[in-house]
């Protein structure tokens, strides 16, 4: 019962905001030719039942889900039609508000003046008018933004630089460059090439160690297939360390059984054992440079907010402690929030490195 609440909600809320964005729409073409009102009709309703059919489809098909290139293509102008429709709403809801006033300023008026002002009617529906372009506008601008970045943009990497310091770094270690990437999400790329030009990039950049925070895929392991050898490009003379994300655990399909959800993590910790990535999972590694050595510590997921907590950062840091500096590899930006900033055993913690909000988290 629990698994097609959300869907429910979901499909409600943009059937909602879906009729409320058409009133919009209406008011626009209310002044144009009967013919050109038709076409803009038909072709409004057209992206509806389009959204709800992508929408219904991928609910009822977990192939669909993982199948990259639906996801890609017609999952995501669904999401994109959704997404407007509902942004585009929130003006028409402000406009409802003011309307809602003026509907009550006038009724009083009424009774006290007998009859609504002059004019009051024309300024009313100019205003109306008003946030309906207002409304289409706002809803055009991330209709734009979100075809351009998920077609285009999101392949249009950018290398952001830091300088860590600190005492407690081995001398060994001064100058120790790290590659630290995350949120791959393999499911989401119809061939490997956008893939491979960003392990060139990081090739080039020439660090001493790579880390990758999470979601290698989006839900299942099989979304890997055909990359390995993709993944087997990002090296470093110190090696590649892994983690997982949330997404990683196949948490947002449906499974057969426990059984089987199960053998598909294991398949997927298969794929960064055969991509020559050392996977941590609740536990920490020695490195060692000129004698001197540092801990880094993985975990699985952990996150607030009702994300999963697979991981245990007390087994993951037992036998760390004399460790003079330690680097945490940690998804969820959430966990340092709640759990490692707050327990005292993990003062110590120097460097945490996250993923998930699609952008580099460091503590």
């Amino acid at each position: 019962m629990r698994s097609i609440v959300g869907p429910i909600i979901i499909f409600t809320l943009f059937a909602l905001a879906d009729w409320y964005f058409f009133q919009a729409v209406k008011t626009i073409i209310k002044d144009s030719s009967p013919q050109k009102q038709t076409i803009i009709k038909y072709v409004y309703w057209s992206t509806t039942i389009y959204t709800i059919t992508v929408f219904i489809l991928m609910m009822s098909f977990t192939s669909l889900r993982t199948n990259r290139t639906f996801t890609t293509y017609f999952g995501s102008l669904a999401f994109i039609f959704g997404v407007v429709k509902i942004l585009g709403s929130v003006f028409l809801l402000v406009e409802d508000i003011i309307r809602a006033f003026r509907y009550l300023i006038e009724f009083i008026r009424s009774k006290t003046s007998g009859g609504p002002e002059n004019g009051s009617e024309t300024v009313r529906i100019s205003r109306l008018k008003f946030f309906s372009y207002v409304s289409l506008t706002f809803a055009a601008i991330p209709f734009v933004s979100l075809v351009y970045g998920i077609f285009k943009g999101a392949y249009r990497y950018t290398i952001h630089r830091s300088t860590v310091k600190s005492p407690k770094l081995p001398s060994a270690f001064d100058g120790l460059k790290i590659v630290y990437i995350s949120d791959i999400h393999v499911g989401s790329f119809i061939d490997t090439s956008v893939l491979e030009k960003a392990f060139s990039i990081i090739a080039s950049e020439k660090p001493d160690i790579v880390f990758f925070t999470g979601d290698l895929v989006n839900n299942k392991y099989t979304e890997a297939d055909g990359f390995i050898d993709t993944f087997k490009k990002l090296t470093a003379p110190m090696g590649v360390y892994s983690i997982f994300g949330n997404h990683d655990y196949g948490d947002y399909i449906p499974w057969d059984s426990q059984t089987e959800k199960a053998e598909a993590l294991e398949k997927l910790k298969d794929v960064h054992k055969q991509s020559g990535w050392r996977l941590l999972l609740d536990e920490f590694v020695e490195l060692e440079k000129g004698g001197e050595k540092i801990a880094i510590l993985g975990i699985q997921n952990w996150g607030a907010k009702g994300f999963a907590k697979y991981g245990d950062l007390s087994k993951a840091y037992k036998g760390s402690e004399a460790y003079p500096y330690k680097i945490l590899l940690s998804h969820d930006p959430s966990h340092w929030d709640h759990e490692v900033s707050q327990n005292p055993k993990f003062k110590d913690i120097d460097l945490t490195l996250s993923g998930h909000s699609r952008l580099p988290v460091w503590y």
